[in-house]
């Protein structure tokens, strides 16, 4: 038995050495030959009645919004080529004010529960292969992505899961821990493929369409909830950080966009090649195509090449390519080789024979998505990612903080293989080939046969088995949306989950934060069964408007009084005193956020009125958080002294705050006063 864990250390030494011995050797540098090429220039994709809006009421005041596509890029036996993609459910609690509204629910209608042999099938180790589509949905209502108004539940169900993992099942032995961590990557990388999906479709209709589904405010939400699923404590962000996260976010994406499309083109430069940008509906550039021309395989038979970042076979050694039976396209260029019209006067035909394509939106280097003449080198590389992770952490128990050796191996294998430009073992290209996916079904102006090949390549390097083919998630969004109608529509289908939802929404204003946390773990230990619920009572649904409108004008105080030193200039007062009118008004629920905004607010004012309003918040709350920053206020020896009475009246109770009605009144005086 004591051999046991020495022969395994002996096993793990072998594998580190070769893993460094291999890295080493991917430094040897390839020749250069540099010569000029000329890119094509795609026309830009029609964006006119790409999407259509449709707002559904229900039961109990609340209402789903729905994102239809043209998806023209699909050849469906279906006569309407419009498709429902994304639905969001608001929660309006049946007025027409926007400060009580909720977002609750996200439907990528895409998204469904896999079949039973798709999740058999993503069980199985080191199976990277689909296996079959889901051809019919039967669920009563689709399965929500993500819910907005309790985005922490995703941090609390991967803690328990990880612990569930470590505790339960990894000790039952290599079998069991390796099929049921395979099986939590593969349901993993399925939702986010289709939270992707969503947030692109999202994106899209903002840019290109009118009529705004959403507010600025609520599409920051929504697009950076989306984006921080896969981040292990995405869901406890502030709020108040979301725009910025996703403004941050949306920045690095574009950075990276720009970086890759200046190496790849580059490459394509040095080595001959045609560079094709594919554009999504909205202008941006998430995808290229390289291309070679025939005339120059003929004429520059046997050249050098360098695969850095391109990761394809030398094509000017290739003799398939002479004999060429796949797809190809005639293009027109003149006498200075520039792209144009067929019918230009000096247009000359010249066949472009398509190589790759690549993803932009990734980082350190393009990713090779689709290799025309081989079918499997993209799937070989992302497999090297699966792979590699499979073994080391799930079967050989590495990682990184447990094993030095590891740490040092992986860490030059990374570094040597980013500074070459190796497609291997890079980051999932999940995000790469659900935009990919999108792409080819809104895109019509791609030839036909072109857009075919590439998809059905696309579906053979995936290596999920949950996933399914375009045609298949175009019919289960149809089918989705139809039982989400019905769901809607049912008494005790929809209205009854979002009442269920607002009795959950109820208990913090009875219950304090012990109580709920223990509420929180019996909802997890008990896989969701059992979630504590208030009663209805019209007490109760009063105060859930309350605290919904509190959290409203909470949120932007704090915004205004993160936003500068000065807010006299950048906001409308108005709106900010309207704001500390309601917190005051209901001083009695407002907690330490609308208490340090309203503060704040007053250093960073000169109005009169927005400062007296600012210390009457402070006084009606009546808390010693609010106490003690009425204290620091008037510690200011800079403050007028006019301030500093008020303040003390109010901290002595010898002058308690008068109805808000009355502040415009005293406000010329109190200037008059001042001066």
């Amino acid at each position: 038995m004591p051999l046991i864990p020495q022969t395994l250390e002996r096993f793990k030494t072998r594998v580190l050495v070769l893993l460094i011995v291999i890295s080493l050797l991917a430094t040897v540098p390839l020749s250069a030959v540099r010569t000029p090429a000329q890119d094509t220039i795609r026309p830009e994709t029609r964006a006119n009645e790409l999407f259509r809006l449709e707002r559904t009421p229900v039961d109990g005041g609340a209402e789903l919004i729905t994102i239809h596509g043209k998806l023209d890029g699909i050849a469906t036996s279906e006569t309407d080529n419009w498709v429902p993609l994304v639905t969001v459910l608001r929660d309006t609690l049946g007025d027409f004010s926007t400060e009580n509204d909720r977002l609750r629910y996200v439907w990528p209608l895409t998204y469904t529960r896999p079949t039973l042999r798709q999740r058999l099938s993503g069980a199985v180790p080191f199976y990277y292969a689909r296996v079959a589509n889901k051809k019919k949905s039967n669920a009563k209502a689709p399965p929500p992505v993500l819910d907005l108004a309790a985005a922490d539940r995703d941090v609390w169900d991967k803690i328990f899961w990880t612990a569930l993992q470590s505790l339960l099942l990894d000790p039952y032995g290599t079998p069991v821990k390796v099929s049921s961590r395979s099986y939590r990557q593969n349901i993993s990388d399925y939702r986010k493929s289709h939270v992707i999906r969503a947030l692109s479709v999202l994106t899209l209709y903002q840019s290109v369409q009118g009529e705004p589904a959403f507010s600025e405010s609520e599409l920051a939400e929504i697009q950076a909830r989306l984006m921080l699923t896969d981040k292990p404590f995405g869901g406890i962000m502030d709020s108040l950080r979301l725009e910025k996260y996703y403004e941050k976010t949306a920045s690095q994406v574009e950075d990276e966009r720009g970086h890759n499309w200046d190496l790849l083109r580059q490459r394509a430069e040095a080595e001959s090649l045609y560079f094709e940008p594919l554009q999504m509906p909205d202008g941006s550039i998430t995808h290229a195509v390289l291309w070679v021309s025939k005339t120059d395989l003929a004429s520059q038979q046997g050249k050098s090449y360098e695969k850095r970042f391109l990761n394809i076979d030398n094509p000017w050694t290739d003799k398939r390519l002479l004999r060429w039976q796949g797809h190809s396209e005639t293009r027109y260029f003149d006498s200075e080789n520039r792209p144009v019209a067929a019918d230009a006067p000096d247009a000359r035909p010249v066949e472009m024979i398509p190589l790759a394509l690549y993803g932009l939106d990734h980082p350190k280097i393009p990713i090779l998505l689709v290799d025309f003449r081989d079918g499997l080198n993209p799937k070989k590389r992302e497999m090297s990612r699966r792979a590699l992770q499979d073994v080391t952490k799930n079967v050989l128990s590495l990682s990184s903080f447990g094993s030095v050796p590891y740490f040092l191996g992986r860490t030059v294998f990374d570094f040597v293989t980013g500074r070459r430009g190796m497609d291997i073992n890079q980051p999932s290209r999940v995000r790469a080939y659900s935009q990919l996916k999108l792409l080819l079904s809104l895109d019509e102006s791609m030839q036909p046969k072109l857009r075919e090949e590439i998809s059905d390549r696309l579906e053979k390097v995936s290596l999920n088995p949950m996933e399914n083919d375009l045609e298949t998630e175009a019919s289960l969004a149809r089918q989705q949306y139809k039982a989400l109608m019905e769901y809607a529509r049912s008494p005790e289908g929809l209205s009854a989950r979002i009442e269920r939802d607002r009795r959950a929404e109820m208990v913090p204003l009875k219950h304090g934060k012990v109580e709920r946390t223990l509420f929180r773990v019996g909802n997890i230990i008990t896989f969701g069964k059992y979630t504590h619920r208030e009663k209805a009572e019209p007490e109760m649904e009063a105060r859930l408007n309350v605290a919904r409108r509190l959290n409203h004008h909470t949120r932007f105080l704090r915004e205004v009084a993160q936003s500068g030193p000065r807010i006299d200039v950048a906001w409308n007062l108005d709106e900010v005193k309207r704001s500390l009118r309601y917190i005051a008004e209901h001083g009695s629920e407002a907690d330490a956020k609308a208490i340090s905004a309203a503060a704040r607010i007053f250093d960073r004012t000169e109005d009169e009125e927005t400062r007296r309003i600012c210390l009457e918040s402070l006084a009606r709350i009546n808390s010693p958080r609010a106490r003690k920053e009425l204290i620091k206020i008037s510690s200011n020896t800079e403050l007028p002294v006019l301030w500093k009475d008020l303040i003390a009246s109010y901290l002595n109770n010898t002058n308690p705050a008068e109805p808000l009605a009355a502040s415009a009144n005293k406000t010329g005086e109190s200037q008059a006063a001042q001066h």
